[in-house]
């Protein structure tokens, strides 16, 4: 009897892992595929799933986007594994010294980063009830981590976008609305960042706290979905050239392998696909790549739809394409994926230590020194990525020299720091410092240089020896403001700085700068020093408290001084000591911006400046009067004719009257000379070379790229003594990101190239590099009263060029 209800017990028990759980077309209450699911929904499919299965599923929040939806992680497993979640974690990290025995694979299956590409996220939850229910055996020697959604605000902007226009029942015509986004369209986060070029330069509240969960794991495997063109068919691993240099045998070998086995999948059933192309592993900060220079095989998989497939739409050659077809093609290749690293888990676990272990790169230390402010604004990334660095008080080093591109040496007697290759992070330290990287292929996805020195503006040496960091000894001193004194004064150099001033102005503290460097006490100052004078803020009886207390958030040295007159240079009561006027500021969004380049700007203000702006949309932009505000910017886009005749003439005026246009990128050609403004494009030299015999056809991408430039890195002279250059040097590295080139303009050239046109990093094609010689790369025209800013590079480009965003703050305060 006591046998019998052993068995009998084994009947109950184990059929409610199967058939006691609600598929996801169950629980939802409509059949997978036919409706987009809204995030609050997939939420709580997850956790459902958790609380009905929590031997085999952990569910973890491990953030929030900046419109508060949830960031979730579950984690899946067999029973035994979830009961020792913990120990496995930590002896699986045990291989990155060397150490442990871990032989469970770790498989990260992350979904729908790009909002619009909206199908992953609904073959997540297929997914996930699969592997609990009839995949099973994948699990016993497996823990897979699922992110099913890593971009909710995109998403949902997508899905309730689709909801309120879609035809009913859904219309297969491309025409219709409901496969036409408007310009906000979901692929970005709240601030319109693509999330998937975020993963290195960590500037997303997304990014930030997904970080610290893969650093806790640093999965074998790592999965990003993705959806590519209505007309393509899918694509997966293994992945186009170029490869960077320091990706191992095994992760391309083991891209084959699975590769392979998705390929018997697709075979089976008769879908298309393509391996090998489009697709590269280069540029750090994708999904794909970052993992892979963390230790693990990262792969993209792109699913032809994306937001223009909605629940169905007729393709190029006629077919209809459903949301069913790429649920299941996106299920296919994520379980295949599992099973593939079920099957070679003991390979993982072995190749995976040996990727920590075999790290012999010509370069063994960078040693960087420069403004401390930007010095630290490079250390808190590093800290994010659990990156090992130390610091340099003194000493003199060898090697590579970044501000040259050749060998030389460089002296450090205060604020310099070192960064390693010999430590567990050492190829991600490779990667993201070395000046730069080896191009296989110049046919490449994305930006061809990066190189962190450049993008801190700090000095740099690659050396090929092991630097031992020092102590410095700095401690962060409070400066204790005189109540009594006649001016504080406090340098500017950085973006800390414009936080700094952005705060004091929110506040109603009056502020003036420097146009001329000058010495008083004893102590120099450069220009654009800022000179807060109590004779200026005699309104506000507070004011010396108010300036202490923003002096100790931001950890400035403020200076104190009882008198305006200076021992040379200029005294404070001169007209070259200019009272900064508080900016009003309106920047214009929708039509003509890219909603990238938008985005960037807005993020600026909002999460790094923290500045107030005002967003107005293009389509009311021209009956909005712009005497309320004295900055207007436009950021980079394609705008065409957008400014008629009559529209440019008012905007000229109020620009006269003493407005400030900042105009990035695209914007310049919507007011260049032609039609309103003096700055000119660069005309064009006419071609010299004959062509002696005829092209072939597939060579016109190759021939193509001869005018491109794909995100390099050029040194760039600077006009120090312009506003728009104020705590610069006499060189700048600027990331360019097309040949797009302007004439010098009459005056006001701050930053420009000159006759040397190779880059210091990265791919340009011989074609570009003669267009953009002897051109402008940012400056200034004076019109009237006011004030024309050209930035033909973008200092704010996805927002991990450090060095650039003082341009930005210079063209908002100091230009007057």
């Amino acid at each position: 009897m006591t046998r019998f209800l052993f068995f009998a017990a084994i009947l109950i028990v184990f059929p409610t892992h199967s058939q006691q759980l609600k598929s996801p077309s169950e629980f939802l209450g409509y059949e997978l595929g036919t409706e987009f699911t809204r995030h609050h929904e997939v939420v709580d499919y997850y956790e459902y799933l958790a609380e009905a299965a929590p031997d085999r599923v952990k569910l973890t929040v491990y953030g929030q986007t900046n419109e508060r939806r949830p960031l979730l992680l579950a984690y899946v497993s067999s029973p035994d594994n979830i009961a020792n979640l913990e120990t496995i974690r930590q002896e699986h990290l045990m291989s990155t010294q060397g150490n442990g025995n871990s032989t469970k694979a770790i498989v990260w299956l992350s979904y729908n980063v790009h909002g619009n590409e909206s199908v992953s996220t609904e073959a997540s939850m297929k997914t996930i009830y699969e592997l609990l229910t009839t995949k099973g055996s994948y699990l016993e020697n497996t823990v897979v981590i699922m992110d099913p959604c890593v971009n909710p605000d995109g998403r949902d902007r997508y899905s309730n976008w689709y909801n309120q226009y879609k035809n009913t029942p859904h219309q297969v015509d491309p025409n219709s609305k409901e496969h036409n986004e408007g310009w906000w369209n979901g692929r970005s986060n709240h601030y319109m960042f693509d999330l998937n070029r975020d993963w290195a330069w960590l500037t997303q509240v997304e990014s930030q706290q997904r970080i610290k969960m893969f650093n806790d794991w640093l999965p074998h495997v790592h999965v990003d979905f993705h959806e590519q063109g209505v007309d393509n068919p899918y694509y997966f691993a293994p992945a186009a050239e170029p490869y960077h240099e320091v990706i191992t045998n095994f992760q391309r070998d083991f891209q084959v392998i699975l590769g392979k086995n998705h390929a018997k999948y697709f075979d089976a059933n008769g879908w298309f696909y393509f391996t090998k192309e489009v697709f590269d592993l280069f540029y750090p900060s994708y999904g794909d790549t970052f993992p892979i220079y963390n230790g693990s095989i990262g792969m993209t998989y792109e699913q032809g739809g994306s937001g223009r497939a909605g629940l169905g739409i007729i393709t190029g050659i006629g077919d209809t394409l459903t949301l069913k077809d790429r649920i299941a093609h996106h299920f296919t290749t994520g379980l295949s994926t599992v099973e593939v690293s079920s099957q070679n888990a003991k390979k993982l676990n072995e190749e995976f230590k040996k990727f920590y272990q075999n790290q012999n790169f010509k370069y063994k230390s960078y040693v960087l020194k420069g403004n401390k402010d930007n010095l630290d604004a490079l250390k808190s990334l590093l800290e994010k990525h659990e990156i090992q660095f130390g610091d340099l008080s003194s000493g003199s080093y060898k090697g590579h020299a970044y501000g040259s591109g050749s060998n030389g040496s460089m002296s450090v007697d205060k604020n310099g720091m070192v960064v390693s290759t010999n430590q567990p992070k050492g190829t991600l330290v490779q990667v993201l410092f070395e000046p730069s990287a080896k191009l296989t292929d110049s046919l490449t996805y994305d930006i061809t240089a990066w190189s962190l020195p450049y993008a801190y503006g700090l000095e740099a040496i690659a050396s090929t020896s092991l630097v031992t960091p020092q102590s410095n000894g700095d401690a962060v001193s409070k400066s204790m403001i005189n109540p009594n004194s006649y001016a504080y004064l406090t340098d500017w150099n950085s973006l800390k700085d414009a936080k700094f001033l952005a705060e004091l102005l929110k506040e109603g503290i009056r502020v003036r700068k420097t146009d001329h460097p000058f010495s008083i006490d004893g102590k120099s100052f450069e220009r654009g020093t800022l000179i807060i004078t109590k004779g200026d803020n005699t309104h506000d009886p507070n004011f010396v408290q108010k300036l202490q207390s923003i002096a100790d958030t931001f950890q400035k040295e403020i200076v104190s001084t009882g008198t305006g007159f200076v021992d040379s240079g200029k005294d404070f009561g001169s007209s070259y000591v200019q009272m900064i006027t508080e900016p009003k500021i309106a920047v214009l969004s929708g039509g003509p911006t890219s909603t990238l380049r938008f985005g960037e700007i807005w993020h600026f203000f909002e999460q790094q400046l923290h500045y107030p702006l005002t967003v107005i949309d293009d389509e009311y932009a021209k009956r909005v009067d712009l005497g309320k505000y004295n900055i207007l910017i436009l950021p980079d886009g394609r705008y065409g004719n957008y400014f008629d005749e009559d529209q440019l003439s008012e905007l000229k005026d109020w620009v006269r009257k003493g407005g400030k246009i900042i105009a990035m990128g695209g914007a310049i050609n919507a007011i260049d000379g032609e039609k309103g403004f003096g700055i000119k494009v660069k005309e064009k030299e006419k071609e010299t070379e004959q062509i002696n015999t005829p092209l072939p056809y597939e060579d016109a991408e190759r021939e193509q790229i001869k005018d491109a430039i794909t995100g390099a890195i050029f040194k760039t002279k600077v006009d120090n003594t312009h506003p728009l250059a104020y705590g610069y040097g006499l060189d700048y590295f600027t990331l360019k990101l097309g040949s797009s080139s302007y004439d010098y303009l009459d005056g006001g050239n701050a930053v420009y190239i000159e006759d040397s046109t190779k880059p210091f990093s990265g791919f340009a094609g011989s074609k570009a590099q003669k267009k953009i010689s002897k051109s402008l790369v940012y400056g200034s025209e004076q019109f009237g009263k006011g004030h024309v800013i050209y930035m033909v590079d973008n200092p704010l480009f996805r927002g991990f060029w450090e060095n650039g965003k003082l341009f930005f703050a210079n063209a908002l305060f100091m230009i007057n």
